[in-house]
């Protein structure tokens, strides 16, 4: 399994910014795929996650109605849009799945792959909101 993020940078408060994960090694579309981010000195957070194979989201409070996750099975890619973006969402961003997880999305999905038992995670990518 390969998951390479992308589209991290530094933007304004208000700004828009959006997040690629280009996956491989695993049934694309028969999988839960997510997001979590971690900023210095915090726990990592859940952030999002999909379910590629019936579309059903699920968004953390702190981002629901400002970030919008979406898959593209064709291209094996999931993306973050993330919108009016806030400084305290500064953090690495990481893309993580695991292709045995028998649910859909949900907390239990950020409570599982947040516990780093099972699952893979990307490399990362920096996203700073900073005037």
């Amino acid at each position: 399994v390969q998951l390479v993020e992308s589209g991290g940078n530094l933007v304004q408060p208000g700004g828009s910014l959006r997040l690629s994960c280009a996956a491989s090694g695993f049934t694309f579309d028969a999988a839960v795929i997510g997001w979590f981010r971690q900023a210095p000195g915090k726990e990592r957070e859940g952030v999002s996650c999909i379910s590629t194979f019936d579309d059903n989201r699920y968004y953390a409070d702190s981002v629901k109605g400002r970030f919008t996750i979406s898959s593209d099975n064709a291209k094996n890619t999931v993306y973050l849009q993330m919108n009016r973006l806030k400084p305290e969402d500064t953090a690495v961003y990481y893309c993580v799945v695991d292709p045995l997880y028998p649910g859909s999305v949900g907390s239990t999905w950020f409570e599982t792959l947040g516990a780093g038992v099972s699952g893979y995670w990307g490399q990362g990518t920096q996203v700073t909101v900073s005037s």
